[in-house]
């Protein structure tokens, strides 16, 4: 396979982590480099570790795979956006009950739920959006792709578009505040969805 192709392949695979970066970004009140990167180095990660897992795995395994690999990744996915839709639900309660002390005394701001389990949720998020790249190392088994220089390529540009969705998504989530959190559950239970129907072949794009 040819780089071009290879990276079309990469920007296919970071489609899913694109969007999910967006919902990470609708949720945050402030942008941060640390937070984009981190998320980027997740996605990326995981983008370019599943091809190698499902290339050393090799073709024989590929059935089992496949027929369990978009169950996981809508769960997954439907799980944490349905959280996130609870949390922003939560929201005005949250409001009601912090601390707001007058005449000098410490005042308590507003503390998002999310953040206290941002780095928790990264890893399913992580494994849910790369698990179609299982089946693209068992492919790249089959067809004798250069393997690292490929997995090389799909992590970078996973990582790069992850960084970017989250900046897009702060971007439109600093606007809409209020209702970033719903939006961004929603989006995530959608690429769930679109996820499974694909793999069941009621879907296709």
């Amino acid at each position: 396979m040819s780089f071009v192709e290879i990276l079309l392949i990469g920007i296919g695979l970071s489609m899913d982590a694109f969007s999910v970066s967006i919902c990470k970004g609708l949720t945050t009140k402030q942008f941060s480099w640390k937070m984009a990167l981190t998320c980027g180095l997740w996605f990326g990660f995981f983008q370019a570790l599943m091809p190698v897992i499902g290339y050393f795995l090799g073709e024989q395994f590929e059935e089992y795979i496949t027929a369990v690999d978009h169950w996981i990744a809508f769960g997954l996915l439907f799980l944490i956006g349905a959280n996130m839709i609870r949390e922003a639900l939560s929201k005005k309660e949250v409001e009601s009950g912090k601390w707001r002390v007058e005449n000098g005394e410490n005042k308590t701001e507003n503390f998002p739920l999310s953040a206290f389990h941002s780095q928790l949720q990264m890893l399913p998020l992580a494994i849910a959006t790369s698990i179609d790249a299982l089946a693209v190392g068992i492919s790249f088994a089959c067809i004798q792709v250069k393997i690292w220089s490929s997995i090389l390529i799909i992590g970078v540009t996973t990582f790069l578009f992850s960084v970017l969705g989250v900046k897009i998504g702060n971007v439109f989530g600093s606007k809409f505040e209020k209702s970033a959190g719903i939006v961004g559950g929603i989006i995530l239970i959608l690429i769930g969805l679109k996820i499974l129907l694909e793999h069941l072949g009621i879907l296709s794009f």
